[in-house]
């Protein structure tokens, strides 16, 4: 399960250094699918589409802090528990992206996919 951040969001930035694959930008940031995994150059994402690794993607949010849904494994095989959820200092503001409902095999499948 993909994670999301809500607005609930005070843009406090405790979340972003625990993420293990990079997946947590502050609001307006340009991000990649490179930036803290292992990938590069032409990759295809479990949606299908195609995609330079180190192309700048458009910031997913302008106001708070956000999730790139294709890089989050929810902390599978790295941690026992999600590592935003744990240092994020407000109730509730990452909660699971209701579009984005995975099982622990297909996120233990995308942290091997980012990583090698």
């Amino acid at each position: 399960m993909a994670l999301f951040i809500t607005d609930t969001c005070i843009n406090c930035g405790a979340c972003e250094p625990e993420c293990p694959n990079q997946a947590i930008y502050e609001p307006g940031a340009e991000w990649s699918m490179a930036e803290g995994t292992s990938l590069e150059g032409l990759i295809a994402l479990y949606d299908g589409r195609e995609v330079d690794a180190e192309e700048p993607q458009e910031a997913l949010s302008d106001e708070f802090y956000f999730i790139v849904p294709e890089k989050c494994t929810g902390c599978k095989g790295e941690h026992d528990e999600e590592q935003c959820v744990s240092f994020c200092p407000v109730d509730d503001c990452i909660i699971t992206h209701a579009d984005h409902d995975e099982d622990e095999e297909i996120l233990l499948a995308k942290r091997e996919f980012l990583h090698g």
